[in-house]
């Protein structure tokens, strides 16, 4: 039993590690999320959330983040970086995320606008902001597209 508990231990900070969230190219620490833009030479479409809270983020998620031909666009032409800030007690993120998507808040999102979605290249240099307006997935990759020329 007890080599059983060590292994899900080992699993969940295996994974924890990864810093990883629900779909490939998309990431939750800048420095995991920058190393794959380098290496598939994309850019990082950073996107501050209030997964919990904020109903334009949630509208979002499911309208972009989460349909088909996003997760097909973004596979191949861009790593995405989603910084959560939820305020319910039960989607609490550990200390450490909690740290690191503050800092980056307070760099590139001081303001605090929800959602706060940029565009920028692996060295953090900011190609432009997106704006999510009920646009449809397609509409919202085409806005991807122009600013990455």
């Amino acid at each position: 039993m007890k080599k059983i508990i060590i292994i899900l231990i080992a699993l969940v900070m295996f994974y924890n590690g990864q810093a990883q969230t629900e779909r490939p190219n998309t990431f939750s620490d800048i420095t995991l999320a920058k190393a794959a833009a380098q290496e598939q030479n994309v850019p990082i479409l950073m996107i501050f959330a209030g997964s919990d809270w904020c109903k334009p983020c949630i509208q979002f998620k499911k309208s972009i983040l989460l349909s088909e031909s996003f997760t097909t666009y973004s596979t191949e032409n861009i790593v995405v970086l989603y910084l959560d800030f939820p305020l319910k007690k039960a989607n609490k993120l550990s200390t450490e995320q909690t740290a690191h998507n503050n800092k980056l808040a307070e760099k590139y999102n001081p303001s605090g606008a929800f959602p706060e979605i940029l565009l920028m290249d692996a060295n953090e240099v900011i190609l432009g902001n997106l704006t999510f307006k009920n646009q449809s997935a397609e509409e919202f990759i085409a806005s991807c597209q122009a600013l990455n020329r």
